[in-house]
């Protein structure tokens, strides 16, 4: 079976979905730092195909109305161990929460290995769902994000729970 792709139009933009052998492989943004016209990065990303994505796509448009808060697809990252394991964390920091680099290099166990948690989140080949965009900098500033930092801001703020959920005032 080879891959296949179809377009998820967003707030942030069209978004690419590839799919090989029933599983994600790749969400891309349209001004996504790797793209997949880097096949050593991302290899064929095949023909469109609207049906196969169904569940993504009304999962996608669900998540961009705030009615979802967790994915519920299948899918195959393409990495390197180290990424693979950066990659599992980043789908364990909950939906409306961050972590910064540091707290994942603690997590894989060496904080020094923060630098490499940054080069791992940035080539994450499936955004939103696995979601690299709630990683932030240690002091809590949002830094590095191969999408944007205005497609960042606007998924945090998208995820930030209202002031009567969070208990805030304002």
């Amino acid at each position: 079976m080879s891959p296949a792709h179809v377009l998820v139009p967003s707030p942030i933009g069209d978004l690419t979905v590839v799919a090989h052998e029933g599983a994600i492989t790749h969400v891309l943004m349209d001004a996504a730092k790797y793209r997949p016209d880097a096949p050593d990065v991302f290899g064929d990303v095949g023909d469109r195909a609207d049906e196969p994505f169904a569940s993504a796509a009304r999962q996608l448009d669900a998540y961009f109305a705030g009615a979802l808060t967790v994915f519920d697809l299948p899918l195959a990252p393409r990495g390197d161990d180290f990424h693979q394991r950066v990659w599992a964390l980043l789908r364990e920091i909950p939906y409306g929460e961050t972590r910064s680099y540091g707290q994942l290099a603690v997590a894989l166990g060496d904080r020094n290995y923060a630098q490499a948690v940054g080069t791992a989140n940035g080539r994450n080949p499936i955004a939103v769902i696995v979601p690299c965009h709630r990683v932030i900098g240690s002091d809590g500033s949002l830094v590095g994000y191969a999408g944007g930092l205005d497609r960042k801001r606007f998924l945090l703020a998208l995820e930030e729970p209202s002031a009567d959920d969070s208990g805030r005032l304002f």
